[in-house]
């Protein structure tokens, strides 16, 4: 830890020399000292970057300080002003995240994927895109021959030197192999593995130093779930033994598409993979250009993801709409090709298990089951909040399930919200099991993309639903276990759903009858008041 803090001071202290030297510091490129040797640039770099973003944090910090200073935290005035700082702080993180690019993307596009940040956060370093420019096929070439031990023209009978995508760690290339399987090889950056340590060591130093200057705003939580997931993004063996497990795990689903890896050809920094066509899963136009309907890619999505995290255990932690494409081809008229398999989680199995008990609890607003998983999860004191959070309605709520909030509901939570404080959010964050921060961040992910699909949020609430109450049977082997046992377990689990249906159905009647007689009774007040 010394030594960390050294290494930091020094790399402070070098940046604000470059800082003084170049007014333009906080908007020039990372890209800088070209004619430096490739040893040195590295380096030299990493603290250009790391001056860059303590100078930046810095200055947001301040910004904090002086705006909020003597203003009552229970003030519309507070909340106003804080809301600003918010905005302001953000804008200049993202202008970091885009001139440091790399890691900083990733950490930025991990922040605005989170749900619980300041909704300004979320907004604004949503429009960060993983796109990075893309490393000269030289260097690609070195890369590649390194790994595979031979030269290319050994291997392929074509490759397309320029890349049909580039990202933070990687860029992807298009290639025939000599056996005519057409590829997709996916090919580390150089360098990489000293630019995470330099990079991630102050992200920790500032998370850190924020924590000091304000003490109810904790993000040490959020900077090692980062860290651990960049870390295996970086394993590329790592990557297709988890795409391995999702296609074993998805062989008897017709809608699942999971590239073949081959890995004759696949190393810690080379991925060979079967080429896929598709387009982004959000992309509405090429949906109806096809003639695919997007509600039903919603649903075949979102019950995918369902199953990883309900059934299997085993989820794919970065469901951005670029790693998941609709193709044509597929027996049901089209096919969802599930791409980047480098963030897993490997849910603990009674983590797995509580898990489909809360969401079971969620959907009946059983108060007494939420408190308990919530014990369970280690916020008991929040276990309230459950329902505002994955379903949209408070725990006393008489809307139906995926209806939006009415007026006075609304009134209530937002009277009730008021009493939080930062040092709240910051302490159930950091008391959530890491299973559950990976949860969040995919579900904030898969209801960005359901709604630019135009679904309503009951699809959503249906699919996680259904397969909450597959989770909780017991798991069976059909060519092991008794034929009777397996069908009499999965009645048992659709009988769970459809009852669970019918409560739903029920609540939506209940709630429109309400509905009806409000208006009812509106009408013959007004025809009451004109005689």
């Amino acid at each position: 830890m010394r030594k960390a803090k050294t290494a930091l001071c020094l790399i402070t202290a070098t940046g604000l020399t470059f800082h003084a030297f170049n007014p333009n510091f906080l908007s020039s490129s990372s890209d800088s000292f070209p004619n430096f040797p490739e040893k040195l640039r590295a380096p030299i770099h990493g603290v250009n970057r790391s001056s860059r973003a303590i100078a930046t944090i810095a200055f947001t910090a301040v910004d904090y300080k002086f705006t909020l200073h003597g203003l009552s935290v229970d003030s519309d005035e507070y909340r106003q002003k804080l809301s600003e700082v918010h905005r302001r702080s953000a804008s200049r993180i993202r202008k970091l995240c885009e001139v440091n690019r790399g890691f900083y993307v990733k950490a930025g596009q991990f922040v605005a994927a989170l749900r619980q940040v300041p909704k300004e956060y979320s907004l604004t370093l949503s429009s960060l895109q993983d796109q990075a420019v893309p490393y000269h096929f030289k260097a690609i070439k070195e890369v590649l021959i390194r790994n595979l031990g031979t030269e290319l023209s050994d291997i392929f009978l074509s490759l397309n030197e320029h890349p049909i995508a580039a990202a933070s760690i990687a860029q992807v290339h298009r290639g025939v192999l000599k056996g005519h399987q057409e590829v997709a090889i996916k090919v580390q950056y150089p360098g990489l593995e000293q630019q995470m340590k330099i990079d991630t060591t102050t992200m920790y130093f500032l998370s850190k130093s924020l924590a000091w200057f304000f003490p109810e705003y904790r993000f040490e939580w959020l900077v090692s779930e980062f860290v651990q997931s960049i870390s295996l993004e970086l394993d590329f063996i790592q990557e297709a033994r988890n795409s391995e497990t999702t296609a074993n795990n998805f062989a008897n689903n017709k809608w699942v598409k999971v590239p073949r890896v081959f890995w004759d050809l696949t190393t810690h920094q080379v991925l060979t993979m079967e080429f896929c066509t598709g387009q982004k899963v959000d992309d509405v136009e090429y949906l109806k250009e096809r003639r695919i309907h997007p509600i039903k890619v919603a649903e075949v999505l979102l019950e995918v993801f369902a199953e990883m995290i309900f059934i299997h255990g085993f989820l794919h932690g970065d469901p951005h709409p670029g790693n998941i494409l609709v193709s044509p081809e597929g027996q049901n008229g089209f096919s969802l090709v599930i791409l980047d398999h480098g963030i897993y989680k490997k849910l603990d199995e009674g983590f797995r298990l509580d898990y489909c008990q809360l969401w079971k609890a969620l959907i009946l607003l059983d108060s007494k089951n939420l408190q308990r998983l919530g014990e369970q999860f280690g916020v008991a004191k929040y276990s309230r909040y459950f329902p505002v959070i994955f379903t949209g309605r408070t725990i006393d709520s008489k809307s139906a399930l995926g209806k939006a909030m009415s007026v006075e509901e609304r009134r209530n939570l937002k009277q009730e919200l008021k009493s939080l404080k930062m040092e709240d959010i910051s302490s159930f964050m950091e008391s959530l099991p890491s299973d559950f921060l990976t949860i969040l961040r995919t579900d904030g992910l898969l209801r960005s993309i359901v709604s630019k699909l135009g679904a309503p949020q009951r699809v959503r609430l249906l699919a996680y639903g259904k397969y909450a109450l597959y989770g909780l049977s017991p798991k069976l082997n059909p060519e092991s276990d008794f034929a009777l046992k397996v069908v009499f377990s999965r009645l048992k689990a659709n009988a769970s759903y459809y009852r669970l249906r019918l409560v739903l159905e029920v609540l939506q009647l209940l709630s429109w009858m309400a509905k009806v007689k409000l208006l009812l009774y509106t009408m013959y007040e007004k025809i009451r008041l004109c005689y």
